[in-house]
């Protein structure tokens, strides 16, 4: 019995990290809940054969960190929605992958966002922005003009950014079109993009010198892989507090 239990942690800590090991690589949309159990096994292994000193320093780093990560999640929460009152004169939306020349199905979820707003608002005008990848054959931009064009929305309605590569110089590229036209984009801007991604979509907006953004959610994907990606935006989020971007 005792020799059974002795070889439980490793049985656990195993299951764990094998299970992080496929998240991490078999699926799409799960890494970080693998990240998640590879430290979660990683940590039974410590508290195996660690001193007792070092495993409470490993516990107080630990409790540090979830801390930390639930004050970062704070406002990504908050602001995971789309605000009130969001009408503005242009909608810019935010690139995601393409598969060739077909959006992802996290741009397609953006794209969903945008085509409502553009419904709901028809004098609003969307700046799609995005520039080529890896294994993509057209822009992001150009992509998303086609799939907003193919569902009813007039081309004179979509401006193309092409060059963006970064949330960034999404923006960035973004506004220089909206000031060519004329026009200035602080508080005549609303920006779609995933619910977890609007609270530094927006900081990154002020950051460029634009007040009130809007925030527009778009529809939520598979709620696993959501949390996935919430997961993800606090290390984003962290690099925008320290570096600014």
């Amino acid at each position: 019995m005792n020799k059974n239990k002795s070889g439980l942690w490793a049985v656990v800590s195993g299951a764990l990290a094998a299970l992080g090991l496929f998240l991490r690589f078999a699926l799409r949309g799960y890494a970080y809940w693998g990240y998640a159990l590879l430290f979660a096994a990683a940590l039974i292994v410590l508290h195996r054969f660690v001193p007792p000193l070092l495993w409470k320093i490993i516990v107080a780093l630990t409790c540090a960190g979830l801390v930390y990560f639930c004050i970062v999640e704070i406002p990504i929460i908050k602001n995971a929605r789309t605000d009130k009152e969001p009408e503005r004169p242009y909608l810019i939306v935010l690139g995601a992958a393409v598969h060739g020349d077909q959006p992802s199905l996290t741009l397609v979820r953006r794209l969903e966002g945008a085509l409502d707003y553009l419904n709901t608002y028809p004098d609003s005008v969307a700046i799609v922005s995005g520039g080529m990848g890896p294994g993509e054959t057209v822009t992001e931009g150009q992509a998303m003009f086609d799939w907003l064009v193919a569902r009813g929305v007039s081309p004179e309605r979509v401006l193309i950014e092409d060059r963006a590569t970064s949330t960034r110089e999404n923006l960035e590229f973004s506004f220089d079109i909206i000031r060519a036209r004329g026009d200035e984009p602080s508080g005549n801007v609303a920006i779609v993009s995933s619910a977890y991604h609007l609270y530094r979509a927006k900081c990154m907006a002020e950051k460029l010198g634009i007040s009130d953004p809007a925030g527009v959610a778009a529809p939520w994907g598979y709620f696993f892989v959501m949390l996935n990606y919430f997961i993800r935006e606090a290390f984003g989020v962290t690099h925008l507090w320290v570096f600014g971007w």
